[in-house]
């Protein structure tokens, strides 16, 4: 019965965070007359207080103070790292419990609905960088449980660069722009990025991820998550059970191509954040699947790798990912500062039924993160709304900075007189720390299996796709073509000779003055579940694509109405481009609404592209237009589906892409397929173009194109 009515009062009022949150928001509008921030209606805000009309400013103006003094207090410190992010609301939802190995309820319990907040993120740049940019990207998760704030602060990588947090400040300080100089922003593509990388074995690893398609996802909603650390999950009679997280995208694991994302770099420096908000805006939420690899605690030394070295992952061959729950986000920021830029991750936050493992990086995590949002937002950042938990939260705590609560209790203390604030029991819920046994002396080491670097780096770069592999190369090459010193260039290229010879040949060819070593052994391994284009359980679907649809007035409206409806039917979004936004109307006098036009879009914007065709040669006229000719040769090289119908057709195969479709191509009767791109000459093809293009946009890239002919 309990379940039934937070249904229903959720779908009427919103979740428990979202009511919460609600009672923080201000409702502005023309009944809300403008006050100063003690209430004070103000008359006049446009013309400071003078002395005479053209005499000076007077001091006694406490509007014009009050209005400069918090503009000049608005910014408050941003992350060191992680500065640039998105966030979003949304829920979880356990479907498969893991009874009998934690007490945490929101694991166990699968009638229960969580409210969840996740804020996406890259990690090197600036708060004004772009989102494009080759770099890891943050993916942190918070449940608003009933037992407590749960986050899982992860990336969309799951090893890391360091196995120390003692190595945090040195990995920073090297990719972060040059100190004298003050470039280049959000990339690793410099001499002290790679410096540190090539003199640190322990970052092999992730120099394979870094340098893959996985640090430029086409979307956040396309991105895997993963918590990186191994943890622990308590049951209870007190048994633990090592257990690593997953979050998997329900649109699959996808990437931008990199001349794509250099170009949305500047043609739409928030192109991720965008893509996220209008996907939930639209009604297309966001879904991962929560998964799990769980070890019992009896395993942990039965692998070739230490549990607790954050450079390492667990091959899924070995400890297969159990999925437990859905997280979807429905819900985007009323106020990007107060519930993006305010919201305070912390590794810390756990819940009753879990606990940590010695991984020394989550150590140093674990007080990190709460010492830096102290620097940020003051230590009563649990006040702020985003923050708060939804469960009761009752504390010792007082006073500092930002305190909001006033606490009739006097005895702030444990025990008291009053026996305010009890103890709660592990038996009722209360936090216990699993009792690991520890011996050892006390020295600067860490276990013998830390000190293999190479092994995953070398399955990570085997289980590659050709294109992939080309695509590691390019970036490698690309990288270290930015480095001015021949010292930086020799030592990463012998680190990548240590993943795999032909790997470092190839980057060496951009490099004639690098010597690669010879050969060392590769153990030839692969893993069927690390590749984007051929892993095992990737899914490749049109929904939640972005299709642009091109028209000029007097277009077929017959078709391109048919072809936008089975778009949207497949869950795309079909968006309309056409000379300016508004209605274009067709050639029936019919119209459909353009969004975007030929100049404040390109074809990087879209997931695929499509020209509707027209009633004669003037329509073809049209079409012969420098910007539209681009679309079509920019979006066949970066490897995406294209398409045309009607009089459009001939122009896609002899002016946008002469010389690369059959001469049948342009005068078939039926639905053409050549190099990925799907054509219909005949206007009565539109039903059968929209299902045979939806399928190449399911694929994602047209792998096997050949485009080294191509310039876009």
């Amino acid at each position: 019965m309990a379940q039934v009515v937070e249904k229903v009062v959720n779908a009427a009022i919103g979740d428990a965070k979202t009511r919460q949150m609600e009672s923080f928001t201000l409702e502005d509008n023309s009944s809300t007359p403008l006050t100063s921030y003690f209430g004070v209606p103000i008359a006049e805000t446009d013309i400071a207080l003078r002395a005479g009309a053209r005499g000076p400013t007077v001091i006694e103006d406490f509007h014009n103070r009050e209005k400069i003094s918090f503009f000049d207090h608005e910014r408050i410190p941003e992350r060191v790292v992680h500065a640039r992010g998105a966030g979003a609301f949304g829920e979880f939802k356990l479907h498969t419990p893991l009874t009998g190995l934690t007490t945490a309820k929101i694991l166990t319990e699968t009638s229960k609905t969580t409210p969840a907040y996740v804020r996406f993120s890259t990690v090197g740049g600036s708060r004004g960088s772009a989102d494009t940019v080759r770099d890891p990207r943050g993916f942190a998760v918070r449940m608003y449980t009933d037992e407590g704030n749960w986050d899982i602060v992860g990336n969309n990588v799951p090893v890391f660069f360091i196995q120390d947090a003692i190595k945090f400040v040195d990995l920073i300080h090297a990719v972060k722009p040059e100190p004298h100089r003050e470039i280049p922003q959000a990339q690793t593509a410099h001499d002290n990025a790679w410096d540190f990388m090539a003199l640190h074995p322990q970052s092999t690893h992730m120099q394979s991820w870094v340098l893959s398609d996985r640090t430029i996802p086409r979307s956040y909603r396309m991105m895997q998550g993963f918590g990186v650390h191994t943890f622990r999950l308590i049951n209870a009679e007190g048994k633990s059970t090592f257990v690593k997280y997953h979050w998997t995208p329900h649109l699959g694991t996808h990437s931008l191509v990199w001349d794509e994302a250099l170009k949305l770099a500047g043609q739409d420096p928030d192109f991720h954040r965008r893509d996220l908000w209008d996907a939930i805006e639209a009604g297309a939420y966001p879904k991962w699947e929560l998964g799990v690899q769980l070890i019992p605690e009896e395993d942990e030394h039965k692998f070739d790798f230490d549990l607790l070295d954050a450079t390492k992952l667990i091959p899924e061959e070995l400890v297969p990912v159990q999925n437990i729950g859905t997280l979807t986000l429905n819900r985007n920021p009323v106020d990007y500062f107060t519930e993006v830029e305010e919201v305070a991750f912390c590794t810390q936050h756990i819940v009753a039924g879990m606990d940590f493992s010695s991984d020394p990086l989550l150590a140093g995590r674990n007080f990190s993160y709460f010492d830096t949002q102290i620097s940020r937002l003051g230590i009563n950042f649990k006040d702020i709304p985003v923050n708060r938990p939804v469960c009761p939260f009752h504390t010792t705590q007082q006073d500092g900075q930002g305190q909001m609560q006033s606490k009739r209790n006097r005895a702030r203390y444990h025990p008291n007189r009053f026996d305010a604030l009890p103890i709660t029991s592990p038996a009722n819920g209360g936090f216990k720390s699993y009792p690991e046994v520890v011996s050892g002396i006390k020295e600067r080491m860490h276990g013998p299996k830390f000190n293999e670097f190479v092994s995953q780096a070398q399955l990570f770069y085997n289980s590659m796709s050709a294109p992939e592999k080309a695509h590691i190369v390019a970036a490698g090459q690309f990288e270290l073509s930015k480095c001015e010193e021949h010292e930086v260039q020799q030592n990463a290229i012998s680190r990548f000779n240590l993943i795999s010879h032909d790997f470092a040949l190839a980057v060496a060819e951009a490099f004639p003055q690098v010597k690669v070593p010879d050969a060392v052994p590769n153990h030839g391994r692969k893993s069927e579940f690390l590749s984007q284009v051929t892993g095992k359980n990737q899914t490749f679907t049109a929904a939640g694509r972005k299709i642009g649809i091109y028209v000029l007035p007097g277009f077929d409206y017959a078709v391109g109405a048919a072809v936008k409806a089975a778009f949207e039917a497949a869950s795309v979004m079909a968006k309309v481009v056409g000379p300016g936004t508004g209605p274009v109307v067709g050639s029936n006098g019919s119209s459909l609404t353009a969004e975007f036009t030929f100049e404040n879009s390109r074809s990087t914007h879209f997931d695929a592209v499509v020209f509707i065709g027209g009633p004669d040669d003037s329509y073809v006229k049209g079409l012969k237009n420098g910007r539209l000719i681009h679309v079509i040769r920019e979006a066949y090289m970066h490897l995406k589906a294209v398409g045309g119908t009607g009089n459009a057709v001939p122009w896609i195969t002899d002016i946008c892409l002469p010389g690369d479709f059959s001469a049948g191509a342009k005068t078939s009767s039926e639905v053409v397929l050549e190099n990925g791109a799907v054509l219909a000459p005949s206007a009565g093809l539109g039903a059968e173009f929209a299902a045979s293009f939806l399928e190449g946009v399911k694929q994602h890239r047209v792998w096997d194109r050949e485009v080294s002919h191509i310039a876009a």
